[in-house]
């Protein structure tokens, strides 16, 4: 199994020798760059796709929560822990979904928990599943969708779509079968045209088809994962999406 690729961000090298040490001391990860403010982290992101990014939150530049929205953008898959010395932030750090918090100075023991974690996370091995609401959405999506991408125009059965994201800044819909298409279309755009009795905004980054959720499991303090039938990719969804979800079901 190939190491997972980490990434780190802190305009104090001493910190970043603390972290680099932390992770080396951990088996199956891959310090891959070291960025000294968010302008450097963010190319780094684009040039080295890591799976993992610890980032300071006050930084030279962007500040760590800046970079965090941005990257989700770009990967909503990323693992973002945020790093810092004061806990004031901490709300919006998971607000851009933070996978968790560390206050400077670490302990060790909590860092390599937070490491095994996110490492059980990439390897889609979860924590025991929430449950999920039984009962079906009132209606399958009917219909057909027009998409406009840069190849020309593809019709998709709104039936057989599964999962809407961004990526890479472009929304991506999945859909049974192996299907991917990429669109220019905002993922605002999508979901106006997506019946909203099946489809479901759960998270900044993704829309899911209700009728083929699978399980929900922890992700960090307040946000779950998705799984879904028939797809390897899965999303995230908030608390506050999550609690909204029951009650739509109730």
């Amino acid at each position: 199994m190939e190491p997972i690729k980490v990434v780190i961000a802190d305009d104090d090298e001493g910190m970043r020798l603390i972290e680099r040490r932390m992770i080396e001391k951990v088996e199956g990860f891959e310090l891959v760059g070291e960025a000294k403010d968010g302008e450097e982290l963010l190319d780094m992101v684009e040039a080295l796709r890591p799976q993992i990014v610890f980032l300071d939150v006050e930084m030279p530049g962007k500040t760590g929560v800046e970079c965090g929205k941005i990257i989700q953008d770009m990967d909503p898959s990323i693992v973002m822990i945020f790093a810092t010395a004061h806990d004031q932030y901490m709300g919006d750090a998971f607000e851009v979904y933070a996978f968790d918090y560390l206050i400077k100075p670490f302990k060790v023991d909590r860092v390599m928990k937070t490491l095994e974690r996110a490492r059980d996370r990439i390897g889609h091995v979860n924590d025991t599943p929430l449950p999920v609401p039984a009962k079906p959405a009132p209606n399958a999506a009917t219909g057909r969708l027009m998409l406009h991408h840069k190849e020309g125009v593809s019709f998709i059965n709104m039936s057989d779509i599964l999962l809407v994201q961004r990526e890479n800044r472009a929304t991506v819909i999945y859909t049974s079968g192996g299907g991917r298409y990429e669109t220019g279309d905002s993922l605002g755009e999508t979901e106006a045209r997506l019946d909203p009795q099946v489809f479901f905004r759960c998270h900044k980054s993704y829309i899911i088809n209700l009728n083929q959720i699978n399980n929900i499991t922890p992700y960090g303090r307040w946000t779950y994962v998705v799984q879904l039938n028939g797809i390897a990719q899965d999303a995230l969804i908030t608390h506050e999406k999550y609690e909204e979800l029951e009650k739509m079901f109730s």
